[in-house]
């Protein structure tokens, strides 16, 4: 058997560097993309994903992922994980769930009807996600 092909850090990080896709690193190095993306991974040149399970609990079906609601929950929560979001998506989430929290609503998912406005209570999750956000901003 033959030994696996490797791909040298320094290597990849230069040729990452200078703009070539995935595919093209993947041809150049004779492994597949995931290779290539395992490689970046352990290289470092990989951002981290984010985990936005705090935020958005619930399953969601495919027709509720990009909702409104989900869209704003995920852009708070990458808020508060520190990672970059565009102002104007950042300001939309922020006044859609100081808005909804100053009402003394929360939110909530279903599955058969998507996300639904309900009235908070002790523990509302949109203001523990709004406060998460907020307090990383500040």
């Amino acid at each position: 058997m033959g030994r696996k092909p490797t791909v040298d850090r320094e290597e990849l990080r230069r040729l990452a560097a200078a703009g070539l896709t995935n595919a093209e690193l993947a041809a150049r190095f004779g492994v597949s993309e995931s290779g290539i993306l395992q490689a970046k991974r352990a290289a470092g040149l990989s951002r981290p994903m984010l985990d936005h399970g705090a935020a958005i609990p619930w399953k969601l079906r495919r027709e509720h992922n990009q909702s409104g609601p989900a869209t704003n929950l995920r852009n708070l929560s990458a808020l508060a994980q520190g990672a970059p979001v565009p102002p104007t998506k950042a300001n939309t989430a922020l006044r859609w769930a100081r808005r909804l929290t100053e009402a003394g609503l929360d939110i909530t998912y279903h599955p058969d009807r998507g996300f639904e406005e309900i009235p908070a209570g002790p523990e509302s999750h949109l203001a523990r996600v709004l406060k998460s956000a907020e307090d990383h901003l500040a």
